[in-house]
């Protein structure tokens, strides 16, 4: 995810992924572990705003894509935690705020060539998920449609990065390269919100678009865990040891993966799927706490290297 504002994307990835851990905690019904989630979701999502802020004079500010589509995200994701803890106003607030701004950049060129080719796609998904839980709580069917549209250009989207992603950063790349599945993670999290969405008290699909919607996120599902495995196997045989602020991309692929398969569980009522998504949850904690303790680490060396070297110029 490298751009001309790191700090953004950091905060903003941040946000992104600890707001699907919250949704991800909440499905299983941890539900005060999922407020602590949500709450530092928010506090990496204002982070990315007062970063951006700080940065918006700057020229370069304007071909930081990569962070503003991150921050989309982590918009529409932390909508849905909010969603979840049955905070409806703020969930709309959230995509009536996100909504302009994913319009304006989706006709926006993404100059990238690596993972950062699929947040365009995050964005998309991540709003038909908080379109979706919202429609679902609040009885909206013209929301659950425009979920769904924006769930079919998500995918769309998908297929366009795919080609121009690189697939060298499978073995070279620093963490953001896990988007490739990450990307398929929040897409079919958006299928299994809207099949939820249409089983409740709204009637939204017929039996047939309800069948091709559940074949669809339950392809996106097995494809998602394909890729991650795929993924992680590059790891165990390319290790890469430094720390890189993209490693919240790679949590979010395992973050994503666990929240949607407990998604697809409830959607479809498959326990054992429900069981599998647990457990993939709680490696994803694990991962989670562990690139939050790296991220710490990292930046208390770099605050003392900085210090030694203000005072080697004295």
């Amino acid at each position: 995810m490298s751009d001309p504002s790191p700090s953004v994307t950091l905060w903003a990835t941040y946000a992104l992924t600890t707001g699907t851990l919250s949704v991800g905690l909440d499905a299983t019904g941890y539900e005060v572990l999922s407020r602590i989630a949500l709450a530092l979701a928010c506090a990496g999502w204002l982070g990315a705003v007062a970063h951006a802020l700080l940065r918006l004079p700057r020229p370069a500010w304007r071909r930081a894509s990569a962070a503003a589509h991150t921050w989309v995200a982590a918009t529409g994701v932390t909508g849905a935690g909010f969603s979840a803890a049955g905070l409806q106003r703020p969930a709309a607030a959230l995509l009536a705020l996100a909504a302009p701004l994913w319009a304006v950049l989706l006709v926006a060129a993404a100059g990238e060539r690596h993972g950062t080719v699929f947040l365009r796609c995050v964005a998309t998904q991540s709003l038909a998920v908080l379109g979706a839980t919202l429609a679902a709580a609040e009885s909206v069917a013209w929301l659950a449609h425009a979920a769904l549209t924006l769930f079919w250009l998500g995918l769309v989207l998908y297929c366009l990065a795919l080609f121009r992603f690189e697939p060298r950063q499978v073995t070279e790349g620093l963490g953001d390269h896990w988007l490739l599945g990450g990307a398929l993670a929040v897409s079919a999290l958006a299928g299994a919100r809207l099949l939820s969405a249409g089983g409740g008290r709204l009637y939204l699909w017929n039996d047939e678009d309800h069948a091709v919607l559940g074949r669809v996120t339950v392809t996106l599902l097995v494809l998602t865990g394909v890729c991650c495995v795929a993924l992680f196997t590059a790891e165990l045989f390319w290790p890469r040891r430094r720390y890189d602020g993209r490693r919240w991309a790679t949590v979010f692929g395992a973050v994503g993966t666990a929240t949607a398969a407990l998604a697809v569980a409830a959607a479809l009522d498959a326990p054992w799927l429900d069981v599998l998504g647990e457990a993939l949850l709680w490696i994803a904690v694990a991962a989670w706490l562990g690139c939050t303790a790296w991220t710490a680490t990292s930046a208390r060396a770099g605050a003392r290297t900085g210090r030694v070297r203000s005072r080697a110029r004295r």
